[in-house]
């Protein structure tokens, strides 16, 4: 089958890995030498497609791959990728067995999973690496902060784990400078009073996109970029403004954007002046006018809230999605423009000198940039460059 094979269904979202490793070596240039870096590729590389994204990045020579699930770890061993693998998310202790058949590195902040583990790798007789998830304000998974010192010791005990790695989390490094500085202290100051007592902990992981970006101090000797990989930046877009409110820091680095999603008109039609459109008529047109129909909609992860606001681009043009989203299809009125059946659609990226950005998309939907890329469909072909 050709590569570029997508279906009858005329919808489908572009990869550019070439994007991807620019992304990789941008990063690569932030961190002193000696720096390990973890790519996050959860979410199915958050939406970009899991295994290929993960066997570009193992071709740029990435250090680790850290995945929210063991299914997502198994995935990736069953690809054929070697990296050593972090599950960033917490299993059952009835389901660790995959953990050591597929070479996988659990996070570890229970000492009844730690247990557990250790006498699982016992009865091989095969030690287990484990990283230590520590909260030291996320309030999400990981072992309280004020408890964390003493909980690494009882682990550092069993003779089972290795503990190869420790990790926090920043919940708003783009927002709090000063909640992150002293987060990033915390952490320091943990293992600094670790390695004192001789539990010298070999990866040192703070930094996401944010931190890598904005704060120099908590690379450690391990980062963990996962939306800059595929181009996107943590930011805030202002409706009213139409802009995207990055950080200053965000400016050290540029960035690629690394999918674009895209489909063609399915039907054209000439209507009249108040005309109603979709679901409870939320829109009427103003006056004679075309409406385009395209085959794409909520069941395809393109947000329902995006209804009568979303930019497209035909033609190099920007126009608007008019009425209520639906499951598998949109309208757009495209006033007088010459169109017809076949003709692209850009919903996120470039046409001509046009571009439509996922950080606008977030905005105008209400959410952030993870939502929009990672939301998309299983039934939109992902097509690789």
């Amino acid at each position: 089958m050709n590569k570029n094979y997508i279906g009858y269904r005329p919808t489908w979202a572009e990869i550019n890995l070439s994007n991807l490793a620019h992304n990789f070596q941008q990063i690569k240039k932030l961190v002193s030498p000696g720096v390990k870096v973890m790519a996050c590729v959860k979410a199915d590389a958050y939406g970009h497609g899991l295994i290929k994204v993960a066997r570009k990045l193992a071709f740029c020579k990435v250090d680790f791959f850290g995945v929210a699930s063991v299914d997502e770890g198994i995935s990736l061993r069953q690809a054929g990728l070697k990296q050593p693998i972090l599950i960033m998310g917490l299993l059952l202790k009835k389901y660790i067995h995959p953990v050591f058949e597929y070479h996988l590195t659990p996070a570890v902040c229970d000492e009844d999973l730690a247990f557990a583990l250790n006498r699982k790798a016992r009865l091989l007789g095969v030690p287990i690496n484990a990283h230590i998830k520590v909260d030291t304000g996320m309030g999400r998974i990981g072992v309280l902060y004020k408890d964390s010192e003493e909980f690494i010791k009882r682990i550092h005990k069993l003779k089972f784990i290795n503990i190869e790695g420790v990790f926090t989390h920043f919940p708003f490094a783009g927002q709090d400078r000063g909640f992150t500085l002293r987060q990033i202290n915390l952490f320091d100051s943990l293992i600094r009073r670790l390695k004192s007592q001789g539990i010298n902990i070999p990866l040192r992981h703070t930094a996401n996109s944010m931190g890598i970006i904005g704060y120099k101090n908590s690379h450690f000797n391990m980062i963990r970029p996962g939306l800059a990989l595929y181009g996107l930046y943590p930011a805030k877009y202002d409706v009213g403004t139409a802009q995207c409110a990055v950080p200053t820091f965000m400016t050290k680095i540029n960035l690629k954007p690394v999918l674009s999603l895209k489909t063609r008109i399915i039907f054209v039609k000439k209507v009249p002046v108040g005309f109603g459109v979709s679901y409870g008529h939320t829109y009427v047109t103003k006056k004679k006018t075309i409406i385009v129909t395209l085959p794409i909609g909520y069941g395809d992860g393109y947000p329902r809230n995006l209804s009568n606001q979303a930019p497209v681009l035909i033609k190099g043009r920007h126009f608007k999605v008019c009425g209520n989203i639906c499951m598998d299809q949109i309208m757009v009125d495209v006033g007088n423009l010459p169109v017809k059946a076949g003709d692209e659609v850009v919903l996120i990226g470039s046409q001509g000198k046009s571009r439509i950005s996922v950080e606008e998309l977030a905005g105008l939907a209400g959410t952030i940039s993870y939502e929009i890329v990672c939301g998309l469909g299983s039934r939109v072909p992902r097509l690789y460059q």
